[in-house]
């Protein structure tokens, strides 16, 4: 079966690799270091949803993934959130968080206006942020 990404994952994000279970997208917000973690499995809104080997392989791929953002970015705090009020489908929120960014020590949704990468500035964070998970990966 094809997986079906939610049309505002889609719109509001850019690939960044495919792990075993997910794929890594980044939020299209330079205002943050953003990426969402995917499971590639249609019509699963709820991580209590996956079974048991999907859900442990979720949060492995959770913890290298915040590793990888962590050993990158060194942010002051990492915030992992799976809300899905607007988006339904299943997705975990990894946002490095700066002591100075615009939000801080608030959450990131609803207090400013998402702002786009121009042009294609995302492609060089997306390829390190991949390169990170390749390291992870190898330990």
């Amino acid at each position: 079966m094809i997986f079906d990404l939610d049309k505002r994952l889609q719109s509001d994000s850019f690939w960044v690799c495919k792990l075993s279970l997910s794929q890594v997208r980044l939020i299209n917000d330079r205002q943050f270091i953003w990426c969402v973690l995917i499971p590639e499995i249609n019509n699963v809104t709820e991580i209590i949803e996956l079974d048991e080997a999907q859900q442990r392989e979720l949060w492995k791929e959770s913890a290298m993934l915040s590793r990888a953002l962590t050993n990158g970015f060194s942010p002051d705090k990492l915030n992992l959130a799976a809300i899905g009020n607007i988006v339904a489908q299943l997705h975990v929120h990894h946002i490095c968080r700066f002591k100075v960014d615009i939000a801080w020590p608030s959450p990131v949704w609803g207090r400013q206006p998402m702002i786009g990468y121009q042009e294609n500035k995302h492609v060089a964070l997306s390829e390190k942020i991949c390169q990170l998970l390749k390291q992870q990966q190898a330990m």
